[in-house]
């Protein structure tokens, strides 16, 4: 089922924390709200869960506005950040609070509590308390919960804010698993780049309570619509030019670099100045007697490594450009044991990794 909100607005007193919203989720979509804190993420949240009752605009399901209507009329399903588990409860008891709240059938309540915890792995675990359970686990019955009652649209805040690294990445999966196979429209809430770039089928960028972007993952990382954005969503390696006389390219002091159709804005005539910018990734650092890969384009001056951080399977880069030009690079290193800091490298940047930033 298809979810609007339509020039939403929000004030808290004489803070005003959401203006002129509009986003639609279309059925059965995985949609995303990333933005930093205090930019009303949460706030745009609650506005369509129901907890905030006074703004401006309009939230509709389908057809029907949801002005007015209660937080457990609507039958939307809701994940907490801190889970909200009653520790009182039993697993089962947890999962089915909001069927009991709503007369299910206690024959009909047990079946669709035990095919919940089937769902997201819990067979078996409905006598055990919230206690007893490690953080996935405790998050899986949350997630239960929510789903056992067949929600018309799922709200997620920031649910996996409270796991550590690795027990985040098996939740990513199992959500993504979980929203193949139910197919319910999701609103979910992060601040985490990664956790929307891996999931999201779109999503939108808020700052300051205004839409910066909105759009697919991949779309918004490779050619973000503003400078905001494109900060937001990852390191950006940046060199100021101007247009070429072809219109297409941009020319700076390290060369000239080729940019996708429609990457420039309108207005960027040849001759006009312009800002470049690629992505850590798509740098290539080279010792002084090695060639780039062929689809790799050389910059015409060396940089010196300042810093490496070792990330594992990647080594992270810290480099200084002439000019005092600062950038990024992410070099996975299978072998060896990485550049030393303070060397001079050639760098050289995939041919089309560039796009321009629009401020």
């Amino acid at each position: 089922m298809s979810l609007e909100i339509d020039n939403l607005r929000v004030n808290y007193g004489s803070t005003r924390a959401l203006d002129g919203i509009s986003i639609k989720l279309e059925p059965g979509e995985m949609f995303f709200l990333l933005g930093p804190s205090g930019c009303g993420k949460s706030t745009l949240l609650r506005s369509v869960a129901g907890f905030i009752e006074s703004f401006e605009g309009d939230i509709r399901i389908g057809t029907q506005s949801l002005k007015g209507v209660p937080p457990h009329k609507r039958d939307f399903g809701m994940v907490f950040q801190n889970y909200a588990l009653f520790p009182h409860l039993t697993v089962d008891g947890n999962v089915a609070f909001g069927l009991e709240a709503r007369s299910v059938p206690a024959a009909e309540t047990k079946t669709r509590v035990a095919d919940a915890l089937q769902m997201v792995g819990l067979a078996g675990y409905g006598s055990r308390r919230p206690g007893e359970l490690s953080g996935g686990q405790q998050q899986r019955v949350a997630l239960a919960r929510a789903l056992v009652i067949r929600p018309r649209v799922l709200l997620l805040d920031e649910p996996l804010s409270n796991l550590d690294a690795k027990l985040r990445w098996e939740m990513r999966e199992e959500i993504r698993r979980i929203h193949r196979q139910t197919k319910i429209t999701t609103l979910y809430v992060t601040h985490d780049q990664k956790e929307a770039l891996s999931l999201a089928d779109r999503m939108a960028i808020l700052r300051a309570g205004r839409l910066e972007a909105l759009g697919a993952p991949r779309e918004l990382y490779r050619r973000p619509p503003n400078r905001f954005s494109a900060d937001f969503l990852g390191d950006v390696n940046a060199l100021n030019g101007k247009v070429a006389s072809d219109g297409t390219s941009v020319s700076t002091a390290l060369g000239q670099f080729s940019l996708p159709d429609n990457a420039l804005p309108p207005s960027a005539q040849p001759g006009t100045e312009a800002t470049v910018f690629c992505r850590p990734e798509s740098v290539q650092l080279l010792k002084p007697d090695e060639q780039p890969a062929a689809d790799y384009v050389l910059l015409n001056a060396p940089a010196r490594i300042v810093s490496a951080a070792f990330l594992g399977e990647n080594t992270l880069y810290e480099l200084e450009l002439p000019g005092e030009i600062k950038w990024r690079a992410l070099r996975h290193e299978y072998a060896g044991w990485g550049l030393n800091e303070g060397i001079s490298v050639k760098v050289a940047v995939a041919h089309n990794a560039w796009s321009a930033i629009r401020e």
